[in-house]
């Protein structure tokens, strides 16, 4: 472990429960991607890529819910504006989405 935070740095990330949307491809991105859109409920749709392509066809991603930073500042990949961080496992070159096992609201809070 190598950076150790404190718990008031924890506290300022804003992670929330989404749902995907939308789903499409992103050929300007350096690296296989989607561009997603993601209904965070009262907080809105926000959008971001994601490097999936091999885990995810676009059908699995729709509608599936994830968890995200939202509190993030936007952040320019290629031609696309960027407003959410979605969170994922990376075991060897693969990400695997972080969602709940049921259900929730969108814009729940992980804590």
């Amino acid at each position: 472990m190598d950076k150790i935070i404190t718990f008031d740095d924890f506290t300022k990330v804003d992670l929330r429960v989404g749902t995907i949307i939308d789903v499409q491809d992103f050929p300007k991105s350096r690296n296989p991607s989607y561009q997603l859109k993601v209904d965070f409920g009262d907080l809105g749709i926000k959008k971001s890529s994601a490097q999936i392509t091999t885990l995810y066809t676009k059908e699995q991603l729709l509608n599936r819910q994830v968890v995200a930073v939202v509190n993030f500042p936007k952040k320019q990949i290629a031609n696309f504006m960027s407003e959410c961080l979605v969170m994922g496992a990376v075991k060897e070159d693969d990400v695997f989405l972080l969602g709940p096992e049921t259900k929730v609201k969108n814009g729940t809070t992980v804590n």
